[in-house]
């Protein structure tokens, strides 16, 4: 082997905030529109933890016109004075050092319990800002000092008197860095409002100054201003607002030797759980100790209390955890000194002691809350054992479906056209809608790693059923089957038969309308294949465009105008169900202009025929393999679930059974449907 030239030369020091900008995923995650927005949060987790030490009740988020943001508190100011040991200004080490602040000191440190990422925070978003500039107001004076890319670029200023207190910051991202330098409304208007809900009593405003706004966010006002007294439990309401709730939230909280425990709950008549779980205001995603805790003292009170009131007899069973947790929304919050998160981004709450703390004042006050109303106690256990029972009846069907399934062969059901291969990672599955778009997609597909599976009209709305009335539908049966990873509590992954389960359907509003049931099955029974990036949307082409020997296909009717402006065809109106043939005259060969024989037949006329394809049928199987099935060719959408609770409610929405919310929502979104095919 040849001798290596690795030495202490190759071994690169990086200095203050270069790190950050060598690697900024590490900090905030991506550099993507996710990551853009998390420096928002940061900043904004700052202004939380002074609200949370009662420092601090009014904080302010401002979208600039210039691509700047700026975040405002009124709390005490980020202290100005000399380090006695770094020699610098406090607020220029906070804001050019990492893993500095004041949240790693003990009792005397400026906080008892904080969020932000480990006390790097403030110096990420200065590192991958193209321009930070922070005012502090503090002891009746304003003062200030700029950066650029994580630099210092002015030195501490004095610039007057004031008679507030607090910190400013306003940053603008370095494109540099990151992929894109556009704010959603949408995206920070949830953060800021969950905030306010988990910081009961604080006031969070969101302006936006852009004169030229993104077209999503033109729906929203340029201001909002969010103040909840009832903290989490009306967090609680607002989550359940689409849903038929069963009483009023249940809250309680309690200050214990390891931390501050917050809860908040509500059942509905909805089979859905929903659980959020927080600690010191960061979402914890992942769960963690806090979430155990809750979860299983939640399960040990109702059983509790089921016996002691007689509600469950002495031959049944206990209630299961997932008995409980039917119908249920929940925030957990808690506040500690000391948090360990797993993952630099906080997903998981690792401190050990959280559980039993949480279970323990969650015992004691559910306990309490259920003696003292024993009518909602009485409707909740009531709710428990429906789903009891339809937990046994679904046990039931989900035997019936596998000893069904291994008896029509491979476990596969009979209208499924499978692939050759048995390598997972290289099978595809189309779901597609109906015998006849099914039919063309089998005769296009390549055998060997594509499979069909035809549905036959709309499956079942499971957001209105539940498992043992869901496995009774043929349709949604012969989806799980081909799967292979199983359903409900048997689930196993690593059977999963295909790398990528693929909607197929056509492009129309009965296609639409199968599009949202199959993905409201995929949401609630396998967010699994959401998660880890199996499910996908197919997309044909809307219309097949001809001229003589030329033939394209366009996806949208932007794309469609784009290639008859192309052609030197200003506009093309298509019929109901033919082709139809518009006409274009070709420039006048040479001699055009003479009169005559020759001068008629020099102008030629030639056509354009515009397609408008109604399904996936009308398609043969040579055009469906080439624009929407060809790997090498197709263009597909990956489901992601960005905002698991926006997802929640807008299932809960569009698919449950109160109707009030779905009208309201068809009526604020109607004026966005550009084109509707009835």
């Amino acid at each position: 082997m040849p001798k290596s030239n690795y030495t202490a030369q190759q071994i690169q020091v990086l200095e203050g905030l270069e790190p950050v900008r060598k690697r900024p995923g590490m900090y905030i995650g991506s550099t993507d529109t996710v990551g853009l927005h998390h420096c928002v949060y940061e900043i904004v987790d700052n202004a939380i933890d002074e609200a949370m030490g009662g420092h601090c009740n009014e904080i302010t988020v401002m979208l600039h016109d210039d691509g700047a943001v700026s975040v405002e508190d009124n709390g005490r100011g980020i202290p100005v004075d000399m380090h006695p040991k770094m020699k610098k200004p406090a607020l220029e080490i906070v804001l050019t050092t990492l893993h500095a602040g004041g949240k790693f000191g003990g009792d005397d440190s400026g906080y008892k319990v904080s969020g932000g990422l480990h006390g790097v925070g403030s110096s990420v978003v200065n590192a991958l800002s193209i321009f930070l500039r922070a005012e502090v107001y503090r002891d009746g004076k304003i003062y200030s000092q700029e950066y650029k890319q994580g630099k210092t670029m002015t030195p501490l200023k004095e610039e007057g008197k004031t008679d507030k207190t607090g910190t400013k910051i306003i940053f603008k991202p370095d494109k540099e860095i990151f992929d894109t330098l556009v704010f959603s409304m949408e995206v920070i208007l949830n953060r800021l409002r969950q905030q306010a809900y988990l910081t009961r009593g604080v006031t969070i405003a969101l302006l936006d100054e852009r004169k030229e706004r993104p077209e999503e966010d033109l729906r929203f006002s340029r201001l909002y201003r969010f103040h909840f007294e009832g903290g989490i439990a009306v967090y609680v309401s607002h989550l359940n607002r689409s849903k038929d709730p069963i009483g009023s939230p249940i809250w309680f909280e309690k200050d214990t030797a390891d931390g501050f425990v917050e809860v908040a709950l509500q059942y509905s008549q909805s089979f859905q759980e929903h659980v959020v779980s927080f600690a010191n205001n960061i979402h914890t995603i992942e769960g963690g100790h806090h979430l155990s805790g809750f979860k299983a003292a939640l399960t040990r009170t109702i059983n509790a209390y089921a016996r002691a009131q007689g509600l469950l007899k002495e031959k049944e069973e206990n209630l299961t955890a997932d008995d409980v947790r039917e119908g249920l929304t929940a925030v957990v919050s808690v506040r500690l000194r000391e948090p360990q998160f797993e993952g630099q981004t906080k997903g998981k709450l690792g401190n050990a002691e959280m559980k039993s703390a949480v279970e323990t004042v969650v015992n004691e006050k559910l306990s309490e809350y259920m003696e003292e109303n024993p009518n909602d106690a009485k409707q909740i256990v009531s709710k428990c054992l429906l789903a009891a029972r339809a937990r046994l009846a679904a046990r039931a069907a989900r035997d019936s479906v596998i000893r069904k399934g291994a008896l029509e062969g491979m476990t596969l059901p009979g209208k499924l056209a499978d692939c050759s291969s048995r390598d997972p990672s290289e099978c595809e599955i189309f779901i597609v809608e109906g015998d006849s778009a099914g039919g063309s997609a089998k005769q296009a597909r390549k055998r060997d790693f594509q499979a069909i599976l035809p549905l036959r009209g709309k499956i079942l709305n499971v957001e209105q059923a539940r498992l043992d009335k869901m496995l009774a539908n043929n349709e949604i049966r012969a989806l799980i089957i081909a799967l292979g990873i199983g359903v409900g509590e048997v689930k196993d992954l690593s059977k999963l038969r295909y790398d990528r389960t693929i909607i197929m359907t056509d492009a129309d509003v009965d296609g639409a309308h199968i599009r949202t049931l199959l993905l409201t099955f995929f949401f609630r029974y396998f967010p699994e294949l959401i998660e880890g990036g199996h499910l996908y949307i197919a997309q044909p082409p809307l219309y097949k465009i001809q001229k003589g020997k030329d033939m394209r296909y366009a996806f949208s009717d932007e794309e469609k105008n784009r290639i008859l402006e192309e052609w030197g065809v200003d506009e093309a109106k298509e019929e109901e169900s033919a082709e139809e043939e518009v006409g274009h005259d070709d420039a006048a060969a040479e001699g055009g202009e003479e009169e005559g024989e020759k001068g008629a037949k020099a102008k030629r006329v030639s056509r354009v025929s515009v397609q408008r394809y109604k399904g996936l049928g009308e398609m043969n199987a040579e055009q469906l393999w080439e624009t929407t099935m060809d790997p090498e060719h197709r263009s597909m959408l990956r489901v992601v679930m960005e905002d698991a609770e926006k997802a929640d409610a807008t299932f809960t929405t569009l698919m449950g059974s109160e109707v009030a919310p779905r009208r309201k929502f068809i009526q604020t979104h109607a004026k966005a449907v550009k084109n509707l095919d009835v």
